[in-house]
C-alpha cells in the first residue's frame, strides 16, 4: 500500500520524511547528469575520431579547374587580394614540417633534436590532439617553432561540407588559443602532398581557406617515414636535388616514430654539411619576398609577396599582427580574449572527458562483472534454495497451527478493501483480522464493517501514516505472530498458513512472502510482473541462503510480535519502513527467511507516473534505511554480520550497480552508432540472452507462464531505463538532502480474490 501521509520530519544526513514534495529541479538534475554523461562520451569519441569519423581519401581525380601555375608552383599557396599565389622555398633552405601531432611521446623527442641542432620546425597540428596535449603545443611555440592547422579530426576536406570545413578549422584554432594563446594563418590539409596533387575537389577548399586568410602549405620532398622504411631511405627521400630548397615532410605522431628520431639528426647534419640552412614556413616566405625585391620584381609582385608573408586576412578570431618580433613565427596571431577563454573552456571540457570516460569505462567493466556475478549467484543459490525447501523431508519443525493476527492498514481503499478482506476470510489458517483505518475519507472503514465477516475488527485513528497504523495494529493484536499486508492485496487461501510455518524455528523473527502482480494484463503490469518474479523473488531466495534478507515486502510479511515491539515498532524515520524493520531484526539477532509458497496478489501501479512515484519512494526509502543502520558495518555479533554481508550486497546490487547500469546501455548505443553496429548488437543480445535465461528459470521456480517473457526485450529498452532514472533521481535527492512525502496511488480494485495456484 502506498498511501498519502502526513509525516514529521526528523534530523538525518540523508533527510527523513517531510511534508514537502521533491521539487522538480531534482528531476531535471537527474536528467542533466545523464545528458552530461552522453556529452562527455560524444566529446571523447569526437576527439578519438569515432564520432563523425570519415576515412575516405580521394585519389585519381582530375585537376581541370586548378590553374597551371599552381600545379607547377611552389609549396606555399596563398590568396592575397583574392589571387592564387605560390611561393617556393629558397635554394639551400630547408623547411622541416611535421604532421599529425602533437604526441605526448614523440613530439617532445623531435623538439629535443631540433633544439640540440639549433633548427626550427613547423608543426601542423591536429586539433583533437592539441586539446588533449596542450602542454606539448605550448612548448612548441615557446621554443620558437611555428605551428599550423591540420584540421581537428584529420579528415579529407574534399569530401566535407563547407560547414564541416569551417568547423574543423575553427575548432583547431580554439584549441590553439586555449593551449598557447595564439591562432595561426598556416594550414595543411590531411593526405595532401605536392601542389601537383591538387584536384578539382580540393581546389575549392583551398580557395575558401585562402579567402579566409590562410596560407596552405604543401611539400617538395616526403621522407615517407610513416612507412618505416629504414633510416637510410628516410634520409634519402627527404633530401632535395641539386641544392634546391624544400618543404620536407616528417611525422611526429601517428605511430612508432623511432626511425624518424634516428633519421632526423643525421638528416640535419647532412644538410648542414651541404650548406643548407633551416627555417620555418614564415621564414621561407620572408626570404622569398626579400629575394623578389632584391631581384628587381615589380612593385605589384613585391606587394603580393609581402601580403602573402603577412598572412593577408587574419583567420578566424585573431588580432592583426604576429605574436612577437620573431619572423620565424610571423604566421602566429595573438588570440583575442573571447577566443582565449573559449579555447580554455574547450581544453577544460576535454580534460574532464579524458578523465571521465576512461573512468566510466572502468566502472562499466566493474558493473558488467557485478551484473553477471549477480546473475550467476542468483541462479546457483536460487536452485539450491528451491531444492532445499522443496525436499519431501524438509520441515521447519512442528506444524504451526495456532491463530495469528493479520493487520490491514488502510487509507482510502474503498476500491480494494472488500476483495482484501474476502480473501482473508477464505484463509485455511485461523486468523483474526485487524483493519486499521488511517483517517480514510472515502468510507473504507464502513465498507469493512458492512461485510459482516467474522473475526474482523475495525480500528479507526486519525491520519498518521502507515507505520503508525501498523504499530497500532501490533498493539491491538491478540496473537504472538502478526501478518502485515497492504490494503490493496489479496491472499491465496493457504497463504497465511504457508507464511507462518517457518516460525516453528524459534530463531526466526520474520518471514517474507511471495508477492505477485495481479494486474499483469497491461504492458506496464507485465513488465512489473517480470520484475517481481525475476528481481524480487529470485533475489529473496539468494538473500535467504546468505542470511541477509534486506526487506520483508509490505504486501505480505509475517513477524513475531515481540520481536517487532523490542525493535521499537515500525519506524517513521524512513519511507521504507519494511526495510527498516527487517534490518533492525537482523541486527537484533533474528533470522529472516523467504516462504515461496505463501502467495499474495497486489495491484501494481497502472501508469508510468504512479510507477515513478512508487519506485522513487522505495529506492529513496531504502537509501534512508541503509544510512540509518550504517553503524552495523562496524558492529560485532549478528548486527555486524549483517552489516558486513547484507549491507554491501544491498548497496552493490540495489544502488551502485543500477545507478551505473545505464553505462551499459549508453556505451552500447554509442558503439552501435559510431563503432561497430554488428558486434555491439551481438553483445547486447548476449546480455539479453543471459537475462532471459535467469528470468526463465525464475518463472520455472514460481510456476509462471513463459509467455510474459516475450515482453522482456521491450522491458529492457523502456522499463529498465525508467527504473534507472528513478534511482538516479533518488540519489540526487539523497545527496542534496531533499524530503519526500507519502503519495497515494490510484486504485482500480481489479485484483480480485485469487484461485489456488492462480499463477
Amino acid at each position: 500500500m502506498a498511501s498519502s501521509r502526513r509525516r514529521h520530519a526528523t534530523p538525518g544526513r540523508i533527510g527523513r520524511v517531510g511534508r514537502q514534495a521533491v521539487p522538480r529541479p531534482r528531476v531535471i538534475m537527474a536528467l542533466l547528469l545523464l545528458l552530461g554523461l552522453v556529452c562527455m562520451l560524444l566529446l571523447d569519441g569526437y576527439l578519438r575520431a569515432e564520432v563523425g569519423d570519415d576515412q575516405r581519401i580521394r585519389t585519381g581525380a582530375s585537376a581541370d579547374s586548378v590553374p597551371d601555375d599552381v600545379l607547377e608552383g611552389g609549396p606555399i599557396l596563398s590568396f592575397p587580394g583574392g589571387t592564387a599565389r605560390t611561393q617556393s622555398v629558397p635554394d639551400k633552405t630547408i623547411v622541416l614540417t611535421f604532421d599529425d601531432g602533437p604526441d605526448p611521446e614523440w613530439s617532445g623527442k623531435v623538439m629535443d633534436i631540433l633544439d640540440e641542432n639549433d633548427v626550427p620546425g613547423t608543426f601542423f597540428l591536429v586539433g583533437s590532439m592539441v586539446s588533449r596535449y596542450p602542454d606539448v603545443v605550448r612548448r612548441m611555440v615557446d621554443e620558437g617553432n611555428e605551428v599550423g592547422v591540420h584540421t581537428f579530426t584529420h579528415v579529407d576536406l574534399s569530401y566535407q561540407s563547407e560547414a564541416r570545413v569551417k568547423r574543423e578549422i575553427a575548432q583547431t584554432q580554439l584549441a590553439l588559443a586555449g593551449a598557447a594563446g595564439i591562432t595561426t594563418t598556416l594550414f595543411r590539409a590531411p593526405y595532401s602532398s605536392k601542389t601537383d596533387a591538387i584536384d578539382d575537389y580540393s581546389w575549392p577548399v583551398y580557395e575558401r581557406l585562402g579567402a579566409m586568410g590562410y596560407t596552405s602549405v604543401f611539400i617538395d620532398t616526403d621522407s615517407e617515414d610513416w612507412q618505416q622504411p629504414g633510416v637510410s631511405k628516410i634520409i634519402k627521400w627527404a633530401t632535395p636535388e641539386d641544392g634546391e630548397g624544400a618543404s620536407v615532410l616528417f611525422h611526429d605522431a601517428g605511430g612508432d616514430r623511432s626511425e624518424t628520431l634516428a633519421a632526423l639528426p643525421k638528416y640535419i647534419k647532412k644538410m648542414k654539411a651541404k650548406g643548407y640552412t633551416f627555417t620555418t614556413v614564415s621564414g621561407a616566405q620572408q626570404q622569398d619576398a626579400a629575394a623578389a625585391s632584391k631581384n628587381g620584381a615589380s612593385e605589384d609582385e613585391a606587394a603580393v609577396d609581402e601580403a602573402a608573408v603577412d598572412g593577408a586576412v587574419p583567420p578566424g578570431p585573431a588580432q592583426a599582427g604576429g605574436t612577437g618580433s620573431d619572423p620565424a613565427q610571423a604566421a602566429h596571431r595573438t588570440a583575442d580574449t573571447a577566443s582565449l577563454w573559449e579555447g580554455r573552456a574547450l581544453l577544460a571540457a576535454v580534460r574532464v572527458a579524458e578523465w571521465t570516460v576512461p573512468g566510466l569505462a572502468t566502472m562499466l567493466g566493474v558493473v558488467g562483472v557485478a551484473v553477471l556475478g549477480r546473475f550467476g549467484l542468483m541462479l546457483v543459490l536460487a536452485r539450491r534454495h528451491h531444492r532445499q525447501r522443496n525436499r519431501r523431508r524438509f520441515t521447519w519443525g512442528p506444524e504451526v497451527t495456532g491463530p495469528v493476527s493479520v493487520i490491514v492498514p488502510a487509507y482510502n481503499e474503498k476500491e480494494c478493501i472488500a476483495a482484501t478482506l474476502n480473501s482473508l476470510a477464505a484463509s485455511t489458517h485461523p486468523i483474526e483480522i485487524v483493519v486499521v483505518d488511517d483517517g480514510s475519507t472515502d468510507g473504507t472503514a464502513e465498507i469493512a464493517e458492512s461485510l459482516g465477516l467474522p473475526n474482523v475488527r475495525v480500528i479507526r485513528q486519525e491520519n498518521a501514516g502507515k507505520p503508525a497504523a501498523l504499530n497500532n495494529g501490533v498493539r491491538q493484536a491478540h496473537h504472538d505472530i502478526v501478518v502485515m499486508m497492504d490494503g490493496d492485496t489479496v491472499f491465496e487461501p493457504d497463504a497465511v498458513h504457508q507464511l507462518v510455518q517457518p516460525f516453528a524455528d524459534p530463531g526466526i523473527g520474520a518471514v517474507a512472502g511471495n508477492a505477485k502482480v495481479g494486474n499483469r494484463s497491461t504492458m506496464i503490469g507485465a513488465w512489473q510482473h517480470i520484475e517481481y518474479v525475476m528481481g524480487f523473488n529470485l533475489d529473496r531466495r539468494m538473500y535467504d541462503l546468505l542470511g541477509c534478507m534486506p526487506t520483508i515486502p509490505g504486501a505480505i510479511g509475517a513477524f513475531r510480535r515481540q520481536a517487532v515491539l523490542e525493535a521499537g515498532g515500525m519506524s517513521e524515520d524512513t519511507l521504507a519502513e519494511d526495510t527498516d524493520i527487517t534490518i533492525a531484526l537482523h541486527r537484533a539477532g533474528w533470522r529472516v527467511v523467504y516462504a515461496e509458497h505463501a502467495r499474495a496478489w497486489t495491484e501494481a501501479p497502472a501508469s508510468l507516473g504512479q510507477l515513478w512515484r512508487q519506485r522513487y519512494r522505495w529506492s529513496y526509502g531504502t537509501m534512508q534505511a541503509l544510512w540509518k543502520h550504517r553503524r552495523s558495518v562496524t558492529d560485532r555479533g549478528p548486527s555486524g554480520r549483517f552489516g558486513r554481508v547484507g549491507m554491501p550486497l544491498v548497496v552493490l546490487f540495489q544502488i551502485v550497480t543500477p545507478v551505473f547500469a545505464p553505462l551499459i546501455d549508453v556505451f552500447t548505443v554509442y558503439a552501435m552508432i559510431f563503432v561497430d553496429f554488428k558486434a555491439s548488437l551481438l553483445a547486447w543480445l548476449a546480455i539479453l540472452a543471459v537475462q532471459l535465461l535467469c528470468a526463465a528459470y525464475a518463472f520455472r521456480l514460481d510456476r509462471e507462464k513463459y509467455r510474459y517473457l516475450l515482453m522482456m526485450p521491450l522491458q529492457q529498452l523502456a522499463y529498465r531505463q525508467l527504473m534507472y532514472l528513478v534511482l538516479i533521481h533518488s540519489c540526487v535527492t539523497a545527496a542534496t538532502g531533499g524530503r519526500l512525502r507519502w503519495q497515494k496511488l490510484k486504485r482500480t480494485g481489479e485484483v480480485g480474490t485469487p484461485h489456488v495456484g492462480a499463477s
